[in-house]
């Protein structure tokens, strides 16, 4: 499976007919083939980012099914919506991830994702973490991800005292992008610990030897977080 994540910079006084025309016009014609469907529409909170931007995670099979929803949208079926979609943002850029050897693959079956408009359910906010190992370190990272930082979150959420849920890592694709590039998929669990996550300074404790926090910084010591929030049609939740 492989994630096509799209962050799409909408103009200020169109974004609600934006968010329509992604939901009416783009998810079911994107989904009629079965060679893609859209997981995630979230849209950056507020206070965490730029104003007006959009995030987007597209799942295709594989490579194959990657590149007939491009000539689709470069020729086909998709055109028109595209272009539809054009009018109403300033620009979009892409990358395509694939997931860690030992991560879960999200979604497990591309079938079952629902491409249906009127689907409502409550918004999920999710922590995007996307962090850039050195030069040479990716699998250096990916391995100590594996070894600490993926027990770590479970054994908070084994104990009650978790703030988010690691669903998913993730890396670019092979020419796709930067190569030294994760992405940590990462939904939030306790919106109160959030909280005090932001009001207060991590405790000596949290960045001692042994923490991710503090062992990380050997393949790795630049990393951005984003707070999203999914609509109540986002097909994932």
């Amino acid at each position: 499976m492989l994630w096509i994540h799209e962050v799409h910079r909408v103009r200020g006084a169109q974004e609600d007919e934006f968010e329509t025309a992604y939901r009416d016009h783009w998810m079911p014609a994107l989904a009629s083939t079965g060679d893609a469907k859209l997981c995630y529409f979230g849209h950056l909170t507020h206070g965490s980012g730029r104003a007006y931007t959009v995030i987007t995670v597209t799942a295709v099979e594989d490579g194959a099914a990657w590149g007939n929803v491009a000539h689709r949208v470069q020729y086909g079926g998709l055109k028109d919506v595209s272009r539809e979609l054009d009018q109403l943002r300033h620009d979009v850029t892409g990358k395509i991830f694939t997931t860690a050897s030992w991560a879960p693959v999200i979604p497990g079956d591309l079938a079952s994702v629902p491409a249906d408009p009127t689907l409502d359910h409550e918004p999920t906010l999710f922590m995007e973490d996307t962090a850039w190992p050195y030069d040479g370190m990716l699998l250096d990272y990916l391995a100590k991800a594996e070894a600490q930082y993926a027990p770590s979150i479970a054994q908070s959420g084994a104990s009650g005292t978790a703030i988010i849920e690691l669903q998913t890592l993730l890396h670019t694709a092979w020419g796709t992008g930067q190569r030294a590039e994760v992405l940590l998929w990462q939904k939030i669990i306790d919106q109160d610990r959030l909280w005090n996550l932001f009001a207060t300074e991590l405790p000596p404790m949290a960045k001692a030897p042994g923490t991710w926090m503090n062992d990380a910084l050997a393949v790795r010591d630049d990393w951005r977080s984003r707070l999203l929030r999914t609509t109540r049609w986002s097909p994932l939740s």
